[in-house]
């Protein structure tokens, strides 16, 4: 295959996953708007776990925000009992960001939710969702391939 090849295969198989995010919009909107959440508190809620704090610098950074915005959506997850602002253990002027058992708790019903796969996926035959899901585990975000995944 020639690398222009190459290139029209990426671009055409990209469009066929990108369609099938924004065809299943409507579902992950129904998800939040259930949970009483905004994409921006889902972004935050993403990034946040009960145990390791993120400053408020780091979680800006992530979310490609100035300070302000940062803390305008720690202050929102604050109030709706989803997060909460600590101590820094070796820096007592800077707080670190943790998730409440509360915002724990939804992020895990949120992200069941969201991974729920959309009607087309249960709809492929078992022979081309096995071929699927080995076609795109290398684009995993931590790389690895669960097997039970593929195989199971």
């Amino acid at each position: 295959m020639t690398a222009d090849d190459h290139a029209a295969l990426a671009a055409d198989t990209w469009r066929v996953l990108f369609d099938l995010l924004v065809r299943s919009r409507p579902e992950r909107d129904a998800v939040l708007a259930r949970l009483g959440l905004t994409p921006n508190e889902y972004k935050a809620l993403h990034s946040l776990d009960a145990e390791a704090g993120r400053t408020m610098k780091e979680l800006a950074a992530e979310w490609q925000c100035d300070a302000s915005t940062a803390t305008w959506t720690v202050d929102r997850l604050q109030r709706l009992d989803l997060a909460e602002r600590r101590v820094h253990p070796t820096d007592r002027r800077a707080r670190l960001v943790v998730l409440t058992p509360r915002g724990a708790a939804v992020r895990a019903e949120l992200l069941g939710a969201l991974h729920a796969p959309p009607a087309e996926l249960l709809e492929l035959d078992d022979a081309r969702l096995r071929a699927l899901a080995v076609a795109v585990a290398p684009l995993r975000h931590d790389r690895r391939m669960d097997s039970g995944t593929v195989n199971g």
